[in-house]
C-alpha cells in the first residue's frame, strides 16, 4: 500500500538481472535480436521506439509466450487520469515492469491501476547530466534530485525506481530492498563520443554499488555476437551472485 514500509516479494533469479533493451525500429527486428540472443537472456525491455512502429503488444504476446519476461518502459507522463487507464490496459499481458515519469499523483494513480504489474518510477535520466538539469531549472545535484524522486515514489507505493547506477549506491544504503533498483545505460568499456549515455557504470560496478537489475542495450545489439556477448555479462552475474 503507498507509503507502507515493504520488502521486494523475493530477490530476482539470477539469470533475469540481465534485462535486454530491445531498442530497434521495427517488432520483427525484435524478435530477430531475440533469437540470436537466445538462452542468454530470459529479460527484455520494450520501449518507446518500437510503441510508436505498431506491433507493439503483438510483440509483448511473443515474448511472454516464448518464457521471457517483459519491461514495457513507456515511461508515462501525463495527467493522473490519463496515466491510470494507461497502466491498466497493461494488466493481464504477462508484462512485469512497467515505468511512469512524473509526481505523486502520476505515480500513485498508476500504481492504483497496477494489478499484476510492478511499477518503476524513473527518477533522473543517465542521458542528463548536471548541465542538462542547470538546463530544466533543477538547481539541486543529480544525487539529491534522484533520492528525492525515490523516496515520492515510495511513499506512492511504487515498486522500484530507475536510476543511474552512479546513485544507486545511495539508494541501495537507504531504502535497502523496500524499493527494486533497476539501472540503465550500462557500459563495458569508456563510452564513445557520439554516445548519449552520460552517467554511466559497467557491470560489476552495477550491482556492487546495489543494483537488483541492468538494462544494457547497445554492447549486446551492436555486437558481432549478440549471444556471446549476453553470455558474457550472465558470466559476470553469476560471479557476483553464486548459485
Amino acid at each position: 500500500m503507498p507509503g507502507a514500509f515493504r520488502k521486494m516479494s523475493q530477490a530476482p533469479q539470477r539469470h533475469d538481472r540481465l534485462i535486454v533493451a530491445l531498442d530497434v525500429p521495427t517488432a520483427a527486428e525484435a524478435k530477430a535480436l531475440v533469437e540470436k540472443i537466445g538462452p542468454g537472456a530470459s529479460f527484455y525491455k520494450v520501449g518507446l521506439e518500437l510503441f510508436v512502429t505498431g506491433g507493439y503488444f503483438e510483440l509483448v504476446d511473443w515474448l511472454v509466450k516464448r518464457g521471457s519476461k517483459v519491461f514495457a518502459d513507456l515511461k508515462m507522463f501525463d495527467i493522473p487520469e490519463t496515466v491510470g487507464r494507461g497502466i491498466a490496459n497493461l494488466r493481464g499481458r504477462g508484462i512485469t515492469f512497467a515505468t511512469v515519469h512524473g509526481n505523486q499523483s502520476i505515480m500513485r494513480a498508476a500504481v492504483a491501476e497496477k494489478g499484476d504489474l510492478k511499477i518503476l518510477a524513473v527518477t533522473v535520466l543517465t542521458s542528463l547530466d548536471r548541465g542538462d538539469l542547470d538546463d530544466l531549472g533543477f538547481s539541486c545535484d543529480v544525487e539529491r534530485l534522484v533520492l528525492s524522486r525515490a523516496r515520492r515514489a515510495m511513499e506512492a507505493g511504487c515498486d522500484g525506481v530507475v536510476s543511474s547506477g552512479l546513485e544507486v549506491q545511495r539508494l541501495k544504503s537507504e531504502f535497502h530492498d523496500r524499493l527494486a533498483l533497476v539501472v540503465p545505460g550500462i557500459r563495458p568499456v569508456e563510452n564513445k563520443p557520439a554516445d548519449d549515455q552520460k552517467r554511466t557504470v559497467d557491470v560489476a560496478q552495477a550491482f556492487a554499488n546495489g543494483a537488483d537489475y541492468i538494462v544494457v542495450g547497445r554492447p549486446i545489439r551492436q555486437a558481432p555476437d549478440p549471444r556471446g556477448a549476453a553470455e558474457a555479462i550472465q558470466k559476470t552475474i553469476a560471479s557476483i551472485f553464486p548459485a
